[in-house]
C-alpha cells in the first residue's frame, strides 16, 4: 500500500523555500521561517516513507563526502544514514591520509574531492573564528570550480557543527520538541532552559547552546540561558536570539542561577560548554603553537569548572519544573554522575528516566540532514516526494 504523502505535499505547497535549491546550510538563522518549516516537513515526509518501507532514493550514484575535524558518533552516523537513504555513497575525508598534510590548499582539496560529490558535510567546531570560516571557504571554492567547468555539479555544503552553530542538532532537537508537544502551534509560551552544567572535562564547544537559543527563540517560546558568571556564549548569537524572540512573541532571558532557569520550565537542556573568552584564548594559543600555554589553560579551566559542581540536573531540580516532569534533553553523550564520571551534568536517575526520549531525540537527526540534502538537490521536492510515494518501491523485501 502506497503511503499517504498528500499532507506533506499540501504543507510544502503553502510555503516559499525556492532559495534552498542549490544552496548550502551553514547557520539556522540564515534561513527563513518558511524554509525551516519546509525542512521539518520534508524530514517528516522522508521518515513517513521509510516507516512504510518505501525507498526514498533519488540518486543511483554519487558521493556524500564527510570531513570530521573533531570526534563524532551520532552526527557521523546520521550523515551516513541521510546519504544512504537518498542513494549516495559516503566517502570520509581523512585529512591525515590526504595531501592536506603536505600543504594542499583548501581551494584545491575542495575541488579534488568534488568531481562526483553531491554533498559535503563538515564538522569543524574546535576553534573560535575558524570552523564556519573554513566551511565558507570550501563553499566558495566549489562554487568557483562549478562556474569554471571543473565540476559537473556544485556540491551542497552541510554544517555538521562549527564554532558558531550546530544546525543539524538544534533542528533535530526542535523536531523532537514539536512532536512531543503535538505541533508547533503548541509551543507559544513554553519555557526552555538552556543551562550550563558541570563537566569534569573542558573545551566543550559553544555551538550546541548557541544553536539552541538561536533556533528555539523563533517559535514564540520563553528561552532562558543560564550559566555561572564567566561562561558567556558569543554575544552575536545572543543578539540573534533576542531579535528572534521579539519577532516571534517569545522572550529571551539570561540568569546565573540554575534554580531560576529550571523553575516552571517545560523543557530543560543542561549541557556543559567552555567560556567563550577561554575558547578565544585557546584558539590564539594554538595559532602560536604554544602547547605549554594550552596545557596551563586546560588546568585553569578544569579548576574553574570544579567551582560549579552544584550545577547538575538532579531530581530536586527537575521537581522545580512545570508539573515536575519537564522534557529533559541533551545532544549526547551526557556526563552522568556515578556512571560515566564521578560528578557530572545529570544524575543517573534523571538520565535513566529519559533515556528512551533522548534516543528518539537523536533519531530525528538523520532525517533532518537528509531533508537538507533533498531540498538543496530537488528543484520541485513536492513532485519528487509524490513520485516516490506513487512508485512505492520497497526498500527491502519483507
Amino acid at each position: 500500500m502506497n503511503p499517504n504523502i498528500k499532507p506533506y505535499i499540501e504543507r510544502l505547497n503553502a510555503l516559499k523555500f525556492d532559495d534552498m535549491y542549490q544552496n548550502d546550510f551553514l547557520l539556522t538563522w540564515e534561513k527563513t521561517d518558511q524554509e525551516i518549516e519546509a525542512l521539518f516537513t520534508v524530514a517528516d515526509a522522508l521518515r513517513h516513507l521509510r516507516e512504510h518501507n518505501v525507498s526514498a532514493k533519488i540518486f543511483d550514484s554519487g558521493l556524500a563526502v564527510s570531513n570530521f575535524r573533531d570526534n563524532s558518533t551520532r552526527t557521523r552516523f546520521s550523515f551516513s544514514s541521510a546519504a544512504n537513504i537518498l542513494g549516495l555513497a559516503v566517502q570520509d575525508l581523512d585529512e591525515g591520509k590526504s595531501q592536506i598534510a603536505h600543504g594542499e590548499t583548501v581551494r584545491e582539496t575542495a575541488n579534488m574531492i568534488s568531481f562526483m560529490a553531491d554533498v559535503i558535510g563538515i564538522r569543524d567546531d574546535m576553534y573560535i573564528g575558524k570552523g564556519n570560516t573554513y566551511m565558507r571557504e570550501v563553499a566558495k571554492s566549489v562554487q568557483e570550480g562549478y562556474e569554471e567547468g571543473v565540476l559537473e555539479q556544485r556540491p551542497t555544503l552541510v554544517n555538521l557543527q562549527c564554532d558558531i552553530d550546530h544546525p543539524t542538532q538544534s533542528l533535530a532537537d526542535m523536531l523532537h520538541i514539536i512532536h512531543h508537544f503535538g505541533g508547533v502551534e503548541n509551543l507559544k509560551g513554553k519555557k526552555i532552559a538552556m543551562t550550563w552544567a558541570y563537566s569534569p572535562s573542558y573545551g566543550k564547544p559553544l555551538s550546541v547552546p548557541q544553536g539552541v537559543i538561536g533556533l528555539m527563540s523563533r517559535f514564540g517560546m520563553d528561552v532562558c540561558l543560564a550559566h555561572p558568571e564567566g561562561y558567556e556564549v558569543m554575544g552575536e548569537v545572543e543578539r540573534v536570539a533576542a531579535a528572534n524572540a521579539k519577532q516571534s512573541g517569545g522572550t529571551f532571558t539570561k540568569t546565573n542561577s540554575m534554580q531560576e532557569a529550571f523553575q516552571d520550565a517545560d523543557i530543560v537542556y543542561p549541557k556543559s560548554w567552555a567560556p567563550f573568552a577561554a575558547m578565544e584564548q585557546r584558539t590564539d594559543l594554538y595559532g602560536k603553537g604554544d602547547m605549554d600555554g594550552i596545557a596551563a589553560l586546560e588546568q585553569e579551566l578544569l579548576a574553574q569548572n570544579a567551582n560549579h559542581k552544584d550545577w547538575e540536573c538532579t531530581e530536586e531540580r527537575m521537581a522545580l519544573t512545570k508539573g515536575g516532569d519537564a522534557l529533559y534533553m541533551h545532544c549526547l553523550p551526557a556526563d552522568i554522575t556515578g556512571v560515566s564520571c564521578a560528578e557530572g551534568e545529570v544524575s543517573a536517575s534523571v538520565f535513566d528516566r529519559y533515556r528512551v526520549p533522548l534516543y528518539k531525540e537523536a533519531g530525528y537527526k538523520p532525517y533532518i540532514i537528509a531533508a537538507m540534502m533533498f531540498l538543496a538537490k530537488c528543484e520541485n521536492p513536492q513532485q519528487i516526494l509524490q513520485e516516490l510515494a506513487k512508485q512505492g518501491e520497497q526498500r527491502w523485501m519483507k
